[in-house]
């Protein structure tokens, strides 16, 4: 939904960090957009932030680390053609603010000054799709520590193999403001917190670990007993089912792919090479393939940042732009890309709401938010039992993905092997190489059971990193290439 009370609510608690205290008002934005735009920019903008940061982590029942940190500044922005002139201060001032704008103005081509009248303020819609709170606040010191400490104790009572737990939690409480050459003004409250639980587990000398964890855009009651103890079980029963591991083979196979975080094989594989930037420049797989078949029929992919309270969604993204529920595959059809604005203008499409930085000293750039594939008409136990020789990957650690060729290299965390479909064993240090616009025309049977991961993903682009969600039914892909051990 896209409201406007909150949206004004918002604003106004972003003024009253991030201008207020400083002298500033919103007639000393424009001011610094005008000296930016009176030289001749396609655009320009002025992006506030101030985050509150808060981290915890256990180990061996003693609390090893607690952080706390503030971080706030103005990120200010001119775009000529395809250069970005860019400068930010941690200080706030008008004079700071004064300075920045007279150094990115130099982006004009010609250095041509001319007067323009800048825009009105417009205070831009937004959605409302998590609350405005500090989440930091939620629980006090003792309940965190009090949290990790029930992760730990249950973690250990669930089997006497389980010899060492971690647990951390994090929350970050951040506030934007945006102002746009065009006269737009946007502002966020962004809550975001995060469990984490990794234990590991000996067996007649042998170690193995499992993780789990989750979190989104709320505060940190969600974290109850039912939630905690789901994450503890996950990572319990992957830390066993890896002591009884054997050597993945190697070579071309059937490999089916579960639920959930195994999405982040599609991210990687297929997400990337959507964003806007790449395709502009010609360096994607996908670049000049809209309207074209990219995949099998029944893969449908959408990039959507309206979910609530989502680790990925956002009321607006970090250029004051509304977000948006994108399709980008459809039916195995090619339908859009990624789009920030300077290359939605380059390329003659409107923005998508996935202008996306890490910080107020970051540039922002076309960047996912929860990327996911639809969900078919085949039960997960249907496509297992497709198997003849194969592999069932459930879990993934970590992975990479050469943008311009596709290809993709995935380590999968917990993987089983199956023969004549049912599973035999698990396996251990298979890795999964292949191409994400050749996987995707490879898939031969989409499950029912899409889900959403748990809410632990990050995403790493230019050295910037952001918050985003994956997700995907069971999938089967034949003929994926499998790197073994045997």
């Amino acid at each position: 939904m896209i409201a406007r009370e909150p949206t004004l609510a918002r604003l106004a608690t972003a003024e009253s960090l991030l201008l207020t205290p400083y002298g500033l008002s919103m007639s000393h934005l424009q001011r610094a957009l005008g000296e930016m735009t009176s030289h001749g920019v396609d655009d320009a903008d002025l992006y506030f932030q101030t985050t509150r940061s808060e981290g915890w982590s256990l180990e061996e029942g003693i609390v090893k680390t607690g952080s706390f940190s503030i971080d706030q500044g103005v990120g200010v922005r001119a775009v000529s053609g395809e250069k970005t002139a860019f400068a930010y201060s941690d200080d706030l001032s008008w004079d700071s603010l004064l300075d920045a704008a007279h150094t990115v103005r130099s982006i004009s081509g010609q250095g041509q000054s001319r007067k323009v009248r800048v825009p009105a303020a417009k205070t831009s819609k937004s959605r409302s799709l998590y609350p405005g709170l500090d989440p930091i606040g939620t629980l006090d010191s003792a309940a965190k520590i009090a949290l990790l400490e029930k992760v730990e104790k249950l973690a250990k009572a669930r089997d006497p193999r389980v010899v060492q737990v971690m647990a951390g939690l994090a929350a970050e409480h951040d506030v934007v403001l945006i102002a746009r050459a065009d006269g737009t003004v946007a502002a966020d409250v962004r809550p975001l917190v995060r469990l984490s639980v990794t234990v590991i587990a000996e067996q007649k000398g042998r170690r193995e670990m499992g993780s789990s964890g989750g979190g989104g855009r709320f505060g940190l009651a969600y974290f109850d007993d039912a939630v905690v103890s789901g994450y503890v079980d996950e990572a319990v029963q992957s830390a066993l089912t890896n002591l009884d591991a054997r050597p993945a083979p190697a070579g071309e196979m059937t490999v089916v792919l579960g639920p959930g975080w195994p999405g982040v094989l599609l991210h990687e594989a297929v997400g990337h090479g959507l964003e806007g930037d790449f395709n502009r420049k010609g360096s994607s797989a996908f670049s000049g393939r809209i309207g074209q078949r990219v995949a099998a029929k029944g893969v449908t992919v959408l990039d959507d940042g309206t979910i609530a309270d989502r680790r990925g969604s956002l009321n607006v993204d970090d250029e004051g732009h509304t977000t948006q529920k994108n399709v980008l595959i459809e039916d195995g059809i090619l339908k859009g890309y990624i789009q920030d604005a300077m290359n939605a203008r380059l390329m003659g499409v409107k923005p998508t709401g996935n202008g996306r930085r890490e910080s107020y000293a970051h540039v922002p750039m076309p960047r996912m938010t929860n990327t996911y594939m639809l969900g078919g008409d085949k039960s997960p136990d249907e496509i297992v039992a497709s198997i003849k020789k194969g592999l069932y990957a459930t879990n993934f650690g970590g992975g990479q993905v050469d943008i311009t060729s596709g290809k993709f290299v995935f380590s999968a965390s917990q993987a089983y092997w199956v023969e004549n479909g049912k599973i035999q064993y698990p396996v251990k240090g298979a890795t999964l190489v292949g191409s994400g616009p050749e996987s995707l025309k490879k898939i031969s049977m989409i499950g029912n059971d899409m889900r959403l991961d748990s809410g632990v993903g990050t995403c790493g682009k230019e050295g910037q990193s952001v918050p985003v969600g994956v997700g995907q039914p069971t999938l089967r892909i034949d003929g994926l290439t499998v790197g073994g051990t045997v």
